[in-house]
């Protein structure tokens, strides 16, 4: 890890990320610092109000965001979220997939500052920065 699990997350049916198969989670870019990641529309994302529910919004921004940062840590590496903060700035209505893109802002020793946005189609639905911690 995570050569060898960034390779799996990558493929169609992967099974090393039971939350990725979950939500129907896809990998578009892992890249140093930066990881790309779409979640296509289920109908069973959507909460009550009819817009896709917020704890999905997170969880997508989240996972993007702590990709990013394995996609440049060094074997061996692992990491965790210390802190999240998310900003909702539209709902994210049906029918659109979403997708999110995050950056490694600042790698210090043990801790390191990335930031994320999602988009529900062309439009900005959430944006999120986290602090995540270096596990040796």
């Amino acid at each position: 890890m995570p050569k060898d699990y960034l390779d799996a997350v990558r493929q169609a049916g992967q099974t090393v990320n039971p939350l990725f198969a979950f939500l129907g989670m896809v990998v578009e870019t892992i890249e140093p610092d930066r990881a790309v990641l779409r979640l296509p529309f289920r109908p069973e994302l959507i909460q009550g109000g009819g817009v896709v529910a917020g704890g999905v919004l997170a969880a997508l921004l989240d996972e993007t965001m702590a990709h990013a940062v394995l996609g440049g840590n060094k074997p061996g590496h692992k990491t965790t979220t210390v802190n999240l903060s998310v900003s909702y700035l539209r709902p994210a209505g049906p029918g659109a997939d979403l997708t999110c893109e995050a950056r490694v802002i600042k790698r210090g020793g043990r801790v390191l500052f990335v930031e994320a946005e999602a988009r529900s189609g062309d439009l900005e639905a959430a944006r999120a920065t986290a602090s995540f911690l270096l596990l040796a």
